[in-house]
């Protein structure tokens, strides 16, 4: 499998044409307000809520998910990822979010969802600390199964025709969505293949026009420019029963989304540049805070609160185009949008098997990038047991069908989402797996030329303990040496500050996995200079890059994880077969 993305015109912060941003931008605001519309009216009407919080609830949702898809482009601070990442509203969330309005109404609601946003807060800010658990196995199968969840929407909509029109009608909309869109991504080059998802759209609405599909009086009796009424419900601050029986829901919901904004995040990170590049967990922690962040404003809205959208991934696969640019513009769309009910409509009135052709597309490049995920991280039996087991739990949970009298009510139907179900299944194989074997050994020491001493004599009693000989303790003692002179001379721009180091290190099979913990910096990724060694090196990094080709020679993978905090790098020796040369 070919994993580069020589197809990319654009990266993240190349600016190409205003008409492209606009087009684009445009297209992936279209696609995500639909589904923020749809959830949110979702949860309002189950609860029933009356017509006017309705109205409130749905412009809140939808203007909250524009600034938030803005901030995710723009970056500031800790905040955002720079990248294009759509926000709406979160379907993790609809099953508890219907409960704690029929329970205790519109306060009740806002109160749990401002929690639920301050612990995702502390999840973003201690990321690092999830490592082990948000691995790209776990990530990989979450996005892989975003896809199923969204199937049985997408059959819905193929047959969400009026029962008067003609048995063509929804196929042959469908049909012409998908031939468009796929013949172009396919065959055309250039800027035909940037518009071929929006061409599809607009043919697969012709054919529906032609039948008598598309809603023209919807759109006619949209008003151009409105603003609901503040239906602002408050907070409720009794904590009673009510409360507290639902804050477990929310803040397991506040996992699952936090763990699909990170998934989502590092897909984007993984299709954004033309040359694979380590994933920035930097970014990733920004995109959760910014996920936060929204949701606390959804909170304070009064409204369901939101999460990352996996599309566009999807969107810079088809396309080409992965500049954040077409993420503000994205964010502006939604946001004006959100005033202008007659543009709403205009959306709205598209045809249901027409949205449904373009999200089987746009889902089915996401189910590759999951696949792409876990096969780049490497993937062994353990991995393969994961993604396998969490998948089809997944999709059987989302079928309904397993042990339905007892699920159906545990959590409110919160394991009925097969996203859900699996991505928890995933993350608890993986604890178990990381918990499995020996406990790693650890040894903690200056970042200093003066612990060389001290790390060799750890290399050589933790290869005798795990029954390695003199060779393998050499070749320890080598890639412990080349990590340490690697991270001594990133930190020399922090002047006389001494820092500390911790090594983890354990066995797994004839390989020895070495983790070094170092206090953040701010130099470029380890990972990608070891992978980009035969460029020509700048004559102050010579001696650096010597220690990484060293240590590339060394290892048989070297991981680098960058987080506000921490950076970690991880690196994998073999033991030398009997007879060789230790390196």
């Amino acid at each position: 499998m070919n994993l580069n993305n020589a197809g990319i015109r654009y990266e993240p912060d190349e600016k190409p044409p205003l008409p492209i941003i606009v087009g684009l931008g445009i297209q992936l605001a279209i696609l995500n307000i639909s589904v923020t519309i749809l959830v949110t009216t979702v949860v309002m009407r189950a609860a029933g809520q009356e017509e006017a919080y309705l109205s409130w609830a749905v412009f809140a949702a939808v203007a909250v998910s524009g600034l938030a898809t803005a901030l995710q482009a723009l970056r500031l601070g800790r905040l955002g990822m720079g990248h294009v990442l759509m926000m709406g509203s979160s379907g993790a969330f609809i099953a508890v979010s219907i409960t704690a309005l029929t329970e205790g109404g519109p306060g009740l609601l806002a109160t749990l969802v401002v929690i639920s946003a301050l612990f995702q807060f502390v999840l973003s800010d201690r990321l690092s600390l999830f490592r082990r658990v948000l691995t790209p196995t776990v990530s990989g199968t979450v996005l892989m199964l975003i896809p199923l969840s969204v199937m049985s929407a997408v059959i819905t909509l193929l047959n969400d025709v009026p029962e008067e029109s003609p048995a063509l009608a929804g196929p042959l909309s469908a049909f012409a969505t998908l031939l468009v869109m796929c013949g172009l991504t396919l065959k055309a080059t250039g800027a035909l293949r940037l518009w071929a998802p929006l061409i599809g759209v607009i043919a697969g609405a012709a054919v529906a026009a032609s039948f008598g599909l598309y809603d023209v009086a919807r759109v006619a009796a949209a008003s151009w420019i409105g603003f609901p009424g503040i239906e602002w419900p408050g907070f409720d601050f009794s904590f009673d029963t009510d409360f507290w029986a639902l804050l477990p829901g929310f803040l397991l919901a506040a996992v699952i989304g936090t763990i699909r904004t990170t998934s989502s995040a590092v897909a984007i990170q993984r299709v954004s540049w033309r040359s694979p590049k380590a994933v920035d967990f930097r970014d990733v922690q920004g995109a959760a805070a910014a996920d936060s962040l929204g949701n606390l404003l959804c909170g304070v809205a009064g409204t369901i609160p939101n999460t990352a959208y996996s599309n566009g991934a999807s969107m810079a696969q088809l396309t080409g185009v992965a500049t954040r640019f077409v993420g503000i513009s994205a964010g502006a769309a939604f946001l004006a949008l959100a005033f202008l009910p007659k543009a709403l409509a205009l959306i709205l009135a598209i045809p249901g098997p027409i949205v449904a052709a373009y999200l089987l597309v746009l889902m089915a490049m996401l189910f590759i990038v999951g696949v792409q995920m876990v096969v780049r991280d490497g993937i062994d039996y353990r991995k393969g047991l994961i993604v396998g087991i969490s998948f089809w739990i997944g999709v059987c949970f989302e079928s309904g069908e397993v042990f339905p009298d007892f699920f159906s009510e545990f959590a409110g139907g919160f394991l009925d989402n097969g996203m859900t179900t699996g991505g928890i299944v995933a993350i608890i194989l993986t604890i178990f797996a990381e918990n499995a074997g020996p406990r790693p050994d650890r040894v903690e020491v200056a970042l200093d030329l003066s612990a060389l001493p001290g790390l060799r004599e750890y290399f050589d009693k933790f290869a005798s303990l795990n029954g390695w000989e003199e060779p393998m303790a050499s070749r320890l003692q080598a890639a412990g040496e080349e990590v340490l002179l690697t991270l001594l001379r990133r930190g020399e721009d922090e002047g006389r500050r001494k820092r500390r180091m911790v090594l983890f290190a354990r066995k797994e099979g004839d390989e020895a996995v070495l983790e070094f913990i170092t206090a953040a910096d701010k130099r470029g990724n380890i990972q990608d200079q070891a992978a980009l060694l035969g460029a020509q090196a700048e004559e102050s990094c010579i001696e650096e890059e010597v220690s990484l080709r060293h240590l590339r020679h060394l290892a048989t993978s070297i991981r680098h994880q960058q987080f506000h905090g921490a950076s970690i790098v991880t690196v994998r020796v073999k033991a030398p077969r009997i007879g060789s040369s230790p390196g």
